[in-house]
Formats: structure tokens, C-alpha cells, sequence
């Protein structure tokens, strides 16, 4: 089983590029789509457009991958640097083709100090810079599974749970935000803004 912690890892780079190559192995097996590293695409605001890479990404089913094997600090305190970094990926969903699909990729790392994951605070604290669609994957390394939660531009808590079998990961889980809050969090009513 692959860890995905810094401490023995040749660098940060080859942690990330492992952890791409996880994602991308699990849509070709599971869904059976061809991910590329380096995605290229252009974004931008207005008519201001550049080149932009994508962890992974696909033209034909026009989905982009964003990867992150980030964990919380060694006393459990907050990656506020990494959190730069996942904001940052935010934005540059918010950048692409309206068209695309988006996935945020990211390792599940649980807190019991604080009785949440890496990804539940993240959403918590900043479900603001979230863009409508955007679809946030977290595999957890020791079941072997994923939860998934997608935003809508309705309202972006919206109850499905669904268990997928893979011969790759055992089980993957899907989750989505619930009507009645995202991990015993209180309802969300608001509108987002329309990207």
C-alpha cells in the first residue's frame, strides 16, 4: 500500500506524482477513461486566456483533475501553506471551460483531535471559494476507499450515498453533500454565486 507522508519519501514531487498516478489508474479501471498528466488548457477571465496544466484531464469526456496528498501537521494543526495551495486550485476551476467536469483529488487525513478530515474542514471553512460543480474526492489509503462530495449550483448539499466495488481499491463510497448539512454540519441555504 502506498503512503503518501513526506517522512522517507524522495521528494514532495515524487509523493504528488505517485499519487497522480493513483487517481489516474483509478478512472481508467473504474470508468475506463484515459486521463493524461499535464492537461493542458487555456483559462483565464474575459478574453484573457493562458495555458494552464491540470494534474489530469481529459478533452474528449472533458474532465479536470486537480491531485493533493496533503495531510494535517504533525500536532494536528492546520497546512495553512497547503491550504494556499487547494485555494489556488479553487481558482483555476473556477478559470476553466464551464464545460468541464472538476475533481479535486486529495488524500483522506483524519484529525482526533479535532474529529474531522482535512477535506471536511477545508469545506467548512472555505465553501466559499468552492466553484458550483466542483466535486471533491477523498481516497482514504487504509479501507481502500473514496468519499466523494459534489456542489451544485442549487443548493450545495445534496444527499446520495452510493458504494462502488473495485477490484483496484476494494471500495470506493461516494458522498455527497446531504439536505440536512455534510458531516453533522447545519443546513446550507445560501446560493452560491453562479460561476
Amino acid at each position: 500500500m502506498n503512503n503518501f507522508q513526506r517522512d522517507g519519501s524522495i521528494s514532495n514531487a515524487h509523493v504528488g506524482r505517485e499519487f497522480e498516478e493513483l487517481a489516474k489508474q483509478y478512472f481508467l479501471k473504474e470508468h475506463g477513461i484515459q486521463l493524461i498528466h499535464n492537461f493542458k488548457l487555456e483559462i483565464g477571465l474575459g478574453n484573457n486566456k493562458k495555458s494552464h496544466s491540470f494534474d489530469l484531464g481529459c478533452e474528449k469526456k472533458k474532465i479536470l483533475v486537480e491531485c493533493k496528498s496533503h495531510r494535517w501537521t504533525s500536532g494536528d494543526n492546520v497546512p495553512s501553506a497547503k491550504m494556499t495551495v487547494w485555494n489556488e486550485a479553487m481558482y483555476f476551476f473556477y478559470l476553466a471551460p464551464e464545460n468541464y467536469k472538476k475533481i479535486f483529488f486529495i488524500l483522506r487525513d483524519f484529525s482526533i483531535k479535532r474529529n474531522e478530515t482535512l477535506a471536511q474542514y477545508y469545506i467548512r471553512t472555505y465553501i466559499h471559494l468552492i466553484p458550483n460543480s466542483t466535486e471533491i474526492w477523498e481516497y482514504d489509503e487504509n479501507e481502500e476507499r473514496s468519499h466523494h462530495e459534489k456542489t451544485n449550483n442549487e443548493n450545495p448539499f445534496n444527499n446520495i450515498l452510493s458504494i462502488i466495488t473495485s477490484p483496484m481499491f476494494c471500495c470506493f463510497s461516494q458522498l455527497r453533500f446531504g439536505a440536512r448539512g455534510c458531516f453533522g454540519y447545519p443546513d446550507h441555504q445560501q446560493k452560491r454565486p453562479q460561476h
